[in-house]
C-alpha cells in the first residue's frame, strides 16, 4: 500500500502516473493509518486526490478574484469587504461549514439579516463555481449550512442521549471517541481542541485553558469528572505535547464515518458544542454562565439558546409567591372584588 513509518509517525508513499506522492498520515496507529492510506489510495485512483491538492493550495482570496473578474458585481463588494479579512488568507479546504457558521452568528450581532444572508449567498455561490467549473474543490462548505433572512438561528441540531450513545459506539479510531466527549463536555471548538497542549491541563485544579480562542482571548473551562477520567487515562496521557496530535483532515474523515456508522443524520461535529450549550440552559444554567463557557464575546450571541430553559425559569416565578404573604393575597384578592369561593381566589391559597 506504499505504507512506511518514521519515526513515530506513518506516512503514506505512492507513485501515480509518474508523480510521486508523499503524505504524513499524522497517527502512530497502524490501523488508523492503514484506513487514511486506502482512502488516499482511492482518491488517486478515482481522480479526487489532486483536486483536493488544489483546495489545499488555493486561497479563498484567489478564488474571490477569479470570480470576480468573471461574475462580479458591484454589489459583491460590500460583502467582501466582511468576507475577505476573515477567510481571505486561508486555502479552499481549510474554509469549513464551521467557520462559516461562526461568522454568521458575529455578524448578526452588528448587522440585519438580510445584511448576513447577502454574504452568505455569495460564498456559496463563489464555492459552488471553483467546484463545478474550475474543480478547485470537490466541496461546498456552505451547502451544509441552512440560512434564512426570516430565522437568523436556523441551525439548533443537538445530540439527544441516544445519538450520543450511538455516536460514542461508533466512533474509531479511540481518539475520535476522547475529542467527542472533550467537545460534549466543555463546548471546545474543533480547532480549539486540536491546539489542546498538555500544559494547558490543569488537572489538579480541574480546568482546562484555552490558550487563544476565535476571538483571539483565553479562557479556562472547569473539567467535569467524567473529563478528569478520560485525560488521566495512560494512553491518552502518554502522546507528548498535544493532547490530539491529529490534523484537521483526519478529523473530516474520521467523523463523518462516526456519523454515518450511527446512523445520524444532519449532524456535524460543530453540533456537539450546541449539545453542550443546550443541555447547559435546559437544566438550568443562566445564559450569562453558558456565554463564559463558550467564549462568547456578547451575550447576544449566547441569547440563541434563550428558548431552551422556560422550565428553568419558573423557579424565578415562584419566588413571587414566597415573597407574598397570605394577608397580602387576602388584602389583594378583596380590592379585586374576589369572593372566598371563587376558584381564583382559593389557587391562591393552594387550596384547589
Amino acid at each position: 500500500m506504499g505504507l512506511t513509518l518514521r519515526g513515530e509517525i506513518y506516512w503514506f508513499r505512492k507513485t501515480i502516473d509518474g508523480k510521486r506522492i508523499q503524505v504524513s498520515l499524522n497517527t502512530n496507529n497502524k490501523k488508523s493509518a492503514e484506513k487514511i492510506a486506502a482512502k488516499i489510495l482511492t482518491d488517486l485512483i478515482e481522480g479526487r486526490y489532486f483536486e483536493k491538492i488544489k483546495a489545499k493550495e488555493i486561497s479563498f482570496a484567489q478564488m474571490v478574484e477569479k470570480f470576480m473578474k468573471k461574475y462580479g458585481k458591484s454589489r459583491h463588494e460590500t460583502s467582501l469587504k466582511h468576507l475577505l479579512p476573515v477567510f481571505g488568507n486561508l486555502a479552499l479546504a481549510d474554509v469549513t461549514t464551521e467557520k462559516i457558521s461562526d461568522y454568521i452568528d458575529e455578524r448578526l450581532e452588528s448587522v440585519k439579516p438580510a445584511t448576513v444572508y447577502q454574504d452568505f449567498a455569495l460564498m456559496r455561490r463563489m464555492f459552488n463555481v471553483a467546484r463545478r467549473e474550475w474543480k478547485w474543490t470537490r466541496e461546498n462548505p456552505a451547502a451544509d449550512l441552512s440560512f434564512t433572512v426570516g430565522n437568523k438561528n436556523a441551525r439548533d441540531r443537538w445530540l439527544s442521549l441516544d445519538e450520543e450513545r450511538k455516536l460514542l459506539n461508533s466512533a474509531s479510531p479511540h481518539w475520535l471517541r476522547s475529542m467527542i466527549l472533550v467537545a460534549l463536555y466543555t463546548g471546545m471548538r474543533r480547532g480549539e481542541i486540536l491546539s489542546l497542549k498538555w500544559s494547558s491541563v490543569h488537572l489538579k485544579r480541574m480546568l482546562l485553558t484555552v490558550e487563544r480562542s476565535k476571538n483571539g482571548e483565553k479562557r479556562s473551562i472547569p473539567m467535569s469528572k467524567t473529563l478528569m477520567s478520560l485525560l488521566t487515562k495512560p494512553k491518552v496521557i502518554a502522546i507528548s505535547n498535544s493532547v490530539f496530535p491529529h490534523s484537521v483532515g483526519a478529523v473530516k474523515d474520521a467523523f463523518p464515518r462516526a456519523r454515518e456508522k450511527a446512523g445520524i443524520k444532519d449532524f456535524r461535529f460543530h453540533d456537539l458544542r450546541h449539545t453542550f450549550a443546550t443541555r447547559l440552559v435546559q437544566n438550568g444554567v443562566d445564559l450569562y454562565k453558558v456565554k463564559e463557557l463558550l467564549g462568547h464575546k456578547t451575550l447576544a450571541m449566547t441569547m440563541r439558546y434563550a428558548h431552551h430553559c422556560p422550565e428553568s425559569l419558573r423557579s424565578s416565578i415562584e419566588v413571587l409567591d414566597n415573597w407574598y404573604d397570605s394577608g397580602t393575597i387576602v388584602e389583594i384578592g378583596e380590592e379585586a372584588g374576589l369572593k372566598n369561593d371563587d376558584k381564583s381566589f382559593k389557587i391562591k391559597h393552594g387550596s384547589v
